[in-house]
């Protein structure tokens, strides 16, 4: 009997090279500046601790008031007002810059340039003096015959008039975002759509906008949450029942300034996380059919545009004579 060897010549495992022991390179920087910061951060939170100027007390006490508590509802509601109006137009600002119409670009374009070039604080104070600038509005046929007259003086629309300026100024920002998205998408898919027969305002509807969703999306959460911020500007109407205002109005009766504004900025940070939150959600949605990595089918024509065969895959050829061949 001979005697069995324990591998076979031809086995492939002989040719292997040896596995390479990789040793990590150490970073002792790393662990001295992270150990550094930690120190830094702990020694500025014991600090805030024991500091008596941060009225750790009175920051408890009115964390949860319910002036705070209305004051961030109406936070809350101008931020989406303002922001939805302010999509709305930006959307049809974009579209007016993007359109032939040399009218409709001009009217964008001179809008833009108002809006992005003024400070947000002085529009604001401007919309405060609206009642001042325009005692009465009348709706009617001009010279003719008025059917609605408006009474400005009469009204309370601090909260109206907060809401229309901080939409106006936003549309501005926002116009140029759409704008941005639109111009991502190429333009063959316009062309594409033209052919098949849609106007310009179906294309920019149907086909336009949907791919530009995965553009203007990021930024245009950003503004959102730079909205939230800028609603504490709306003192310039004067509206004080937002977050801010009604802070400084509490931190004016008991001469707290310092805890009342930790307690508006902590509920800005809640607010805040959970719209970055709502903002990463969304991106997921809109960003659904994109990948990067191609698929085995995509692979396989790349590998015969190349001549290179792809492990793994088996692409089926005919036969010379089989059905379907061109006969030479």
């Amino acid at each position: 009997m001979s005697e069995s060897t324990s591998a076979s010549p031809a086995d492939p495992r002989q040719d292997e090279p040896e596995p390479i022991r990789a040793v990590p390179l150490r970073h002792p920087g790393r662990w001295i500046s992270g150990a550094l910061v930690l120190i830094a951060l702990g020694l500025f939170a014991w600090g805030a601790a024991t500091n008596e100027a941060y009225r750790w007390d009175v920051y408890f006490q009115y964390l949860f008031d319910r002036r705070i508590t209305a004051a961030a509802w109406k936070t809350i509601q101008l931020t989406v007002l303002a922001m939805l109006f302010a999509v709305l137009l930006g959307v049809l600002l974009a579209v007016m810059r993007l359109s032939p119409n040399p009218v409709l670009r001009s009217v964008a374009w001179l809008y833009l340039w108002v809006f992005r070039g003024t400070p947000v604080y002085v529009q604001l104070v401007l919309w405060g003096l609206f009642p001042s600038i325009y005692k009465q509005i009348d709706i009617g046929i001009p010279f003719v015959h008025q059917f609605v007259h408006i009474d400005v003086q009469g009204i309370n629309a601090a909260f109206l008039f907060a809401v229309i300026g901080l939409a106006l100024n936003e549309a501005a920002y926002m116009a140029e975002i759409v704008r941005a998205g639109i111009s991502s998408v190429p333009e063959g898919q316009i062309e594409a759509s033209t052919a098949l027969g849609m106007s310009w305002s179906q294309t920019i509807r149907r086909t336009v906008l949907p791919q530009a969703m995965r553009v203007i999306i990021p930024p245009t959460g950003n503004e959102l949450i730079s909205m939230l911020k800028t609603t504490s500007l709306v003192a310039a109407v004067p509206y004080s029942l937002e977050l801010y205002g009604r802070a400084r109005d509490i931190s004016g009766a008991n001469f707290q300034p310092i805890p009342l504004l930790l307690v508006a900025a902590t509920w800005y940070l809640a607010i805040t996380s959970v719209l970055m939150i709502g903002q990463f959600y969304l991106e997921r949605y809109f960003s659904k059919g994109v990948s990067r990595q191609l698929t085995a089918r995509q692979l396989q024509a790349l590998a015969d545009a190349q001549n290179t065969p792809v492990a793994g895959l088996t692409l089926d050829t005919p036969k010379p004579g089989a059905p379907g061949e061109d006969a030479r």
